[in-house]
């Protein structure tokens, strides 16, 4: 391929984000608008007495307006698709919640402020960045500790006696403290391995030898398989602990280039995924339904089975918003509002959210190649932008039946307050990185 030809795709890209990445973050905003205000309009012309929409669509716009205009000001030479994507899911998100759930379309929009601000925070704060590295201990300790205060005084908002206890809980408000994890134990990883990759590789080279055998190396990658296996067997979070040992995994071969690591890794994910089959009966249902779900389409497995009906209804151009019947599925607005998507948005819909992630994840590991900082800001990048990604797909395929269920949310999308805030978090943090790679 030429150098012209490489050239012509990227001519579009930068018609709609401007050669300086700063001159047209407000058309960016505009389409935006018109999606989700034309998302809010097919709602009210199905619902006319639900007039608390228009509220939900004021607050997300003002949210998004002051967004880009702080990001303008603050941090110019960010990069603006990283600022436009997430703010446009959230509006997307929002929409499907008011479409089928609207009593939690206003705490969404009030996390939404919350999240929105503290992105902000993370993007404008000139040394975070420094404080994350310099005190990477001591956050990792409070991550440990969050989780002991999870497994010990976990609540579950529902109030069912079996129900995992995922959720800490100050009055009313209840937060998932796996998600702030999230973004602590990214940045030490980051951080740790940033600082044991050159060391790794000149032992590599003196040994002969491809196999990880540093402890520097071998231990992260057992620290999260152990982290990730607490996480298992005393919260029965399937989503969490996977999503987290994958992470890691991934940034471990990064910062080494040993594919062996990769071999390594998924022969402790086999391992851990045998032995949860046989011990706890929610991964043993997960997999049961995962595999043939027909036999028990009207018990056990009725959520997937009525998202691949909401999948199939969906078609090309989808039922339209408010046609179609997504609410068939439990907890539609959380884990399966992918589903939801599909039935009324169509394949055109689903492809619209894949391209949305695809940019995401492009733009970030764009960053992570183009950084001019130090191994850690790369190695950030990377991992920020592995674990949005990783996130999504696992909740995809999960709606999918392309892997068993895991329970995460779709990030920007799903209805959850804590989601919505550590994703937010992290696209601020990639804001940041991105000012300096640009």
């Amino acid at each position: 391929m030429t150098s012209t030809e490489v050239d012509k795709p990227l001519s579009i890209v930068r018609l709609v984000v401007g050669s300086s990445g700063t001159g047209n973050r407000w058309l960016l905003l505009a389409l935006a608008t018109t999606f989700v205000f034309a998302g809010m309009a097919a709602i009210a012309l199905d619902r006319p007495t639900q007039a608390g929409l228009w509220t939900t669509f004021a607050i997300w716009l003002l949210c998004s307006a002051g967004a880009t205009l702080v990001m303008k000001l603050c941090l110019p030479a960010h990069d603006p698709l990283l600022l436009a994507l997430p703010l446009f899911l959230s509006g997307w998100g929002l929409v499907a919640i008011e479409r089928l759930a609207p009593p939690f379309a206003d705490r969404q929009a009030i996390w939404l402020v919350i999240s929105v601000v503290a992105m902000l925070a993370a993007a404008c704060l000139p040394h975070l960045l420094r404080w994350l590295r310099r005190y990477r201990y001591s956050l990792l300790a409070a991550a440990l500790l969050l989780l002991l205060a999870t497994i010990a005084l976990g609540r579950n908002p529902s109030g069912l006696e079996f129900a995992p206890r995922l959720w800490l809980s100050i009055g009313s408000i209840y937060f998932q403290p796996s998600e702030l994890m999230k973004i602590i134990l990214v940045a030490f990883m980051a951080t740790y391995l940033a600082e044991q990759s050159a060391t790794h590789r000149a032992e590599q080279s003196d040994a002969g030898s491809r196999f990880p055998a540093s402890p520097r190396l071998l231990g992260p990658i057992l620290l999260m398989w152990l982290l990730s296996m607490v996480i298992l067997v005393w919260q029965r979070d399937l989503g969490t602990a996977m999503l987290f040992f994958i992470v890691f995994l991934l940034l471990l071969y990064f910062s080494s280039g040993d594919q062996r690591i990769l071999v390594a890794g998924v022969t402790l994910i086999l391992l851990a995924g045998l032995a949860a089959y046989q011990l706890f009966p929610v991964v043993q249902l997960r997999v049961d339904i995962w595999l043939n779900p027909w036999p028990e389409a009207d018990g056990r497995a009725y959520q997937i089975v009525q998202s691949l009906m909401a999948f199939a209804s969906g078609g090309i151009f989808g039922a339209g918003v408010g046609q179609g019947f997504p609410e068939y599925i439990p907890v539609v607005h959380s884990d399966f509002v992918f589903a939801a998507i599909a039935e009324e948005w169509g394949l055109l819909g689903v492809i619209g959210i894949l391209s949305c992630l695809g940019v995401l994840a492009w733009r970030g590991l764009a960053i992570a190649m183009t950084h001019p900082g130090a191994a850690f800001h790369k190695l950030l990048a990377v991992a920020i932008t592995m674990t949005l990604l990783a996130q999504a797909l696992m909740i995809m395929a999960g709606v999918l039946k392309l892997l068993p269920l895991t329970g995460v949310t779709l990030p920007f999308v799903s209805y959850g307050g804590s989601s919505l805030l550590a994703c937010h978090i992290m696209i601020g943090l990639l804001l940041r990185l991105s000012a300096g790679a640009r």
